[in-house]
C-alpha cells in the first residue's frame, strides 16, 4: 500500500483538470441509487451505506439540492434499476485489471469493456481470473485539519476499530483496514466527528509489476479509458506506481 495516498492525491489533482465533474456526479448518484436499493431505505440515519454514499457525493462537491433530488428519485417507483457487475482481464505488458461497474444495461457494459480491452492489446477474462491478485481493503480519506487529536493518539484509537496502516500526504490522511471492518471504522470516525472526504472498498494489488515510464503511460491511458466509460465506477490494476512515474506525471499536471 506504500505510495497509495500519494498516487491518489496526484489523480485527484489531475482529475480536477482533465475529467468532467459530470462524470463524478454520475458515479456518486449511482452509488446513492444502489445504496438505497440494497439498504432498503432512503433515510441516511437508517442506512449506513447511504450515509457513506452521501459523504462521497459531498467529497466531489455535489450540491446539496442535487443530492436531495437523487435521494428522492432513488426512492421513487420509477427509480433506475442499477446493478453492480465487475470485469477482469489483462492489459498490455501483462498488467491485470479489475473493473467495477454500476449499470442498468449489462449487455451494453460487457460490450463496452470488451471493446476497450481489445483496442488496447488487452483481453477480457473470466470471473476469478485476476481477482485473487488483489486484497480488498476499506480505505478512508480524511482531512488532516478535521483530526481532533494528535496523529499518534488517533492511530492508537483507530487500531481498536481495525486500522492497519495510515498514510499522511498533502494534508489528507488515508486509513486502511480490512474490508470486513468498513462498517465499524466508518461509525468510529463519525462518532469522533472526523470529516471523511471519501470512503471506499478498494482492491490493493498484492504484488506489482514495474514497467518503463513509456509502458506505464500506456497502462494509465487504458485506465483512463475505462474511467471515462459512464458505467465504470472503479478501476484497479497491479502496475507498480514508481517514483519515476510519479515525477513524470507531476511534470504534466
Amino acid at each position: 500500500m506504500a505510495g497509495h495516498s500519494k498516487w491518489a492525491n496526484i489523480k485527484r489533482r489531475k482529475g480536477a483538470q482533465d475529467k468532467k465533474r459530470a462524470k463524478e456526479f454520475t458515479r456518486a448518484i449511482k452509488e446513492i441509487y444502489v445504496s438505497v436499493k440494497e439498504g432498503g431505505s432512503a433515510d441516511p440515519d437508517a442506512n449506513a451505506a447511504l450515509r457513506n454514499a452521501i459523504v462521497n457525493a459531498k467529497g466531489v462537491n455535489m450540491p446539496k439540492d442535487t443530492i436531495e433530488r437523487a435521494l428522492k428519485k432513488a426512492s421513487g417507483v420509477d427509480a433506475e434499476n442499477y446493478e453492480e457487475v465487475s470485469f477482469e482481464g489483462y492489459g498490455p505488458h501483462g498488467i491485470a485489471f479489475f473493473v467495477e461497474c454500476t449499470t442498468n444495461n449489462t449487455n451494453r457494459t460487457v460490450a463496452s469493456i470488451r471493446a476497450i480491452f481489445s483496442r488496447n492489446d488487452g483481453s477480457l477474462g473470466v470471473n476469478g481470473s485476476v481477482e485473487f491478485m488483489f486484497d480488498r481493503k476499506s480505505v478512508f480519506t480524511i482531512n488532516e485539519k478535521s483530526i481532533p487529536m494528535p496523529l499518534d493518539v488517533l492511530e492508537l484509537e483507530l487500531i481498536d476499530y481495525g486500522a492497519e496502516t495510515l498514510e499522511l500526504e498533502e494534508g489528507f490522511l488515508t486509513i486502511f483496514a480490512d474490508f470486513t471492518d468498513y462498517g465499524r471504522m466508518s461509525q468510529a470516525l463519525e462518532q469522533m466527528g472526523i470529516e471523511v472526504v471519501n470512503s471506499t472498498l478498494d482492491r490493493i494489488p498484492m504484488n506489482t509489476i514495474a514497467l518503463s515510464v513509456e509502458q506505464a503511460k500506456e497502462i494509465l491511458d487504458l485506465e483512463e479509458q475505462f474511467e471515462e466509460d459512464d458505467d465504470v465506477q472503479s478501476v484497479y490494476h497491479n502496475m507498480e506506481i514508481t517514483d519515476e512515474l510519479i515525477a513524470a506525471i507531476e511534470e504534466e499536471i
